[in-house]
């Protein structure tokens, strides 16, 4: 069983900036990618950011020069810088990472964390 919990959510005014963690726990398993997913109302969830276990990174448009993702490998731990923040970037975010724990590749998800970004 693993879990992950996300932290550093809340409400921002725009221009701000806000840092949110995700960290893994459990017994067993190794991580591979590690992401950062959001999902406003009446939308679909959309990848905001992603980081391989070698930190490779990729971002979605909308974020990129605006949002840093980062991962603490001995901490099991991913988390994503965002500023600037605007209005549109209000929505839950979700943490997830791709894990092995021996015998099966398996994705897991944190329960979010509300950013509200107030204009």
């Amino acid at each position: 069983q693993v879990q992950l919990v996300e932290s550093g959510g809340g409400l921002v005014q725009a221009g701000g900036s806000l840092r949110l963690s995700c960290a893994a726990s459990g017994s067993r398993f190794s991580i591979n990618a590690m992401a950062w997913y959001r999902q406003a109302p009446g939308k679909q969830r959309e990848l905001v950011a992603r980081i391989t276990s070698g930190g490779s990174t990729n971002y979605a448009d909308s974020v990129k020069g605006r949002f840093t993702i980062s991962r603490d490998n001995a901490k099991n731990t991913v988390y994503l810088q965002m500023n600037s923040l605007k209005s549109e970037d209000t929505a839950v975010y979700l943490c997830n990472a791709d894990l092995f724990d021996g015998l099966r590749f398996f994705a897991s998800w944190g329960q979010g964390t509300q950013i509200t970004v107030s204009s």
